[in-house]
């Protein structure tokens, strides 16, 4: 069907396209705080084998390619068992080399693997071991020395022991849903040890427990009532025909902004309560066609309006990490969701900070995209000059998984046409760990305050970069021309929310609940507490004023060509700086995250938070990177680099 684009009129596409057209060494601003630790890596072992080592499953001094026995090998494999839990036992034997062959005998053994065909050139289908060469590879527990070679014969040395050893320590111990990821998730289905049934299943459970049993954080407004039945029909398509992407079979949590054919699209507002839209937005259709299951949808600030997240229908959402905190907003239900391990990752939109905020309070990686990276169609609107949706997750590979099945172009929304070529064939190519060696990172002094109530904040992002600079990277302190002018200029949501609304409700058709943001006030079933907020919106006549079209031209232009002229001064990848200003604040108080997040909404750049750590009372608190449009994969690369040099993310201890 040829549909008219959903809330997008002439002025707005107009506007939209024209936003889109249009060094001392920081050591001087090093922070009293400790720096959290940098893992250090070993120069010797890497890989699975690193990760045997770091359990006490074998030691670094020895040799990697020395030659273990067959009776060492028994020992490290029967310790790796009782570390994860298991009964397992694998027989002593000699005092002999063993062979790969030998090892892979006695792995499926010992382990009771399921004879499997194999398809290495260099083990004949007539040999006694191959089904049991064919059970280690399919349970990914050994591989051949090359994808078509096994090498039977070939000694074990102590590497690939210790590999083989972390392998079967990982196999043996049960899945464990809290900080489960996509690619734990997915192992364990190819391992036979979880189904996406049983998983959507411990989903739910979870919900139940935290969100109904031991009263409720109040991050969940509708759960899918089908996502069980969905989930056995992807088990199902899996074994007959493979999985569709990574995301075939993973629970995903949107915020209750994007439309869903299948389930009410809200907004947190008990005015659209039961409004099913007649198709799903754009992203969501993605993420189905990949094989994702919408499991639920998370409340969020009443229409997007706050940082605080509380909304007529869905309540105050709770911070995981502090209950009686605020999770940020909008995206307050989306970050507190995947925080307290409600799902494998979710969506958030983002006009101001609000997919931001709320990934700094939980702990959690989240990604602004460019404007027109992915398509806003079917998203209710709160300023498409400003809006974009994007992924939250509680690491950068997720984030970088979610962001690929979401982008690209959308012929309902224009301004995805403007990322045509820009799109690389997956943002997880750029997950390098050594990402940030030689990479020169411009921190933003004026937004490292020392106030009293932003100092927690400063300092943990002031450490944070020094562990930026121990992972190789350049600091280069710079100041951002004209910043306090350029911040000055307001959001458009208060200019643009009432038109772009009506047109989204003239879109749900005759079974829209309401025809305009002035009928829904005069039923009274919004958030009495920005009712005042909504009238001044109503009161609107009309978009096209002069004091409208100066802001949405000189603010873009000016923050864009300030950035642009600051990165190519300075030569630099990046700048950084605090996600929020401040830490979450405690319900009932004033919530301030300060003017950093309106860099990347003010020029329509891609930013991405990252975890930098904890506040002393165990708040999180989020560093941003920010660089220029459609260069995601750049702030993937710095992220993830960052992200596993630090390993900052704890889950809640409230909520285990």
């Amino acid at each position: 069907m040829n549909k008219r684009p959903r809330w997008m009129s002439k002025a707005v596409l107009t506007v939209a396209a024209s936003i889109l057209l249009a060094a001392a060494p920081m050591s001087a601003f090093a922070s009293s705080a400790a720096s959290s630790p940098v893992p250090a890596v070993s120069d010797v072992y890497t890989g699975d084998a690193a990760k045997a080592i770091s359990l006490q499953l074998g030691s670094e001094s020895t040799p990697k390619d020395k030659l273990i026995t067959s009776a060492e090998v028994t020992g490290l494999f029967n310790k790796a068992v009782k570390l994860a839990g298991g009964t397992q036992t694998f027989k002593a034997s000699s005092a002999s080399p063993v062979t790969r062959k030998d090892a892979a005998v006695l792995i499926a053994g010992a382990l009771k693997l399921p004879a499997k065909a194999e398809s290495y050139k260099d083990v004949p289908d007539k040999e006694t071991y191959a089904s049991s060469v064919g059970a280690v590879a399919y349970y990914q527990i050994m591989n051949g020395s090359s994808s078509a070679k096994f090498n039977p014969s070939g000694k074990l040395t102590y590497e690939q022991a210790y590999a083989l050893a972390y392998r079967i320590y990982d196999y043996v111990k049960p899945f464990e849903l809290v900080e489960a990821t996509i690619s734990t998730i997915q192992k364990a289905v190819d391992q036979e040890k979880l189904t996406y049934e049983a998983l959507t299943q411990q989903y739910l459970d979870r919900i139940e427990k935290y969100e109904d049993q031991n009263g409720a954080i109040n991050a969940i407004i509708n759960i899918n009532p089908n996502a069980l039945e969905i989930a056995k029909a992807l088990d199902k398509e899996r074994i007959a025909t493979g999985k569709r992407s990574s995301l075939h079979g993973i629970p995903i949590i949107v915020k209750d902004n994007f439309d869903t054919s299948d389930m009410p699209t809200t907004a947190g507002c008990l005015c659209l309560k039961d409004s099913v839209p007649p198709e799903d937005a754009d992203q969501i259709a993605l993420l189905k066609k990949q094989g994702a299951i919408i499991l639920a949808k998370a409340n969020l600030h009443e229409f997007a309006f706050g940082i605080t997240t509380v909304s007529s229908l869905g309540g105050q959402t709770l911070n995981p990490y502090a209950l009686d905190h605020y999770p940020g907003g909008s995206s307050g239900g989306t970050g507190a969701a995947i925080a307290a391990n409600f799902a494998l990752a979710g969506l958030g939109t983002d006009t101001g900070g609000s997919i931001r905020i709320p990934s700094s309070f939980n702990s959690l990686v989240g990604i602004r995209p460019t404007i027109g990276l992915s398509s806003r169609d079917g998203i209710i609107p709160l300023a498409l000059t400003q809006d974009v949706g994007g992924p939250m997750a509680r690491t950068v590979t997720d984030a970088a998984i979610l962001l690929d099945a979401t982008v690209g172009y959308d012929k309902d929304d224009v301004a995805t046409a403007y990322a045509v070529g820009h799109i690389p064939s997956s943002y997880t190519n750029y997950l390098d760990a050594n990402g940030l060696k030689g990479a020169r990172i411009g921190v933003a002094v004026e937004l490292l305050p020392e106030t009293e109530a932003e100092k927690p904040v400063t300092d943990i992002v002031k450490a944070a970069i020094k562990d930026i600079e121990k992972l190789g990277a350049t600091a280069v302190p710079v100041q951002i021309p004209n910043i306090t002018k350029l911040l000055s200029y307001p959001s458009l949501s208060g200019y643009e929310f009432k038109f772009q609304l009506n047109e989204y409700l003239a879109e749900l058709g005759p079974n829209a609940p309401y025809r305009s943001l002035t009928e829904i006030i005069e039923s009274g079933q919004v958030l009495q507490s920005q009712l005042e907020s909504m009238k001044t919106r109503d009161a609107r006549t009309e978009l096209e004023t002069q004091e409208y079209k100066d802001i949405v031209l000189y603010r873009t232009k000016q923050n864009k060509d300030a950035m642009l002229k600051l990165m190519a001064d300075n030569d630099l990848d990046a700048i950084v700086y605090p996600s929020s200003s401040q830490p979450a604040a405690v319900i009932g108080k004033g919530q301030n995250s300060g003017a950093n997040n309106r860099l990347s909404a003010f020029t329509g750049f891609p930013a991405i938070s990252v975890p930098a750590g904890f506040t002393a009372d165990g708040l999180p608190v989020g560093i941003e990177f920010m660089t220029r449009a459609f260069d995601e994969p750049t702030l993937i690369k710095l992220a993830y680099a960052y992200e596993q040099g630090t390993h900052n993310r704890k889950a809640p201890a409230l909520l285990p």
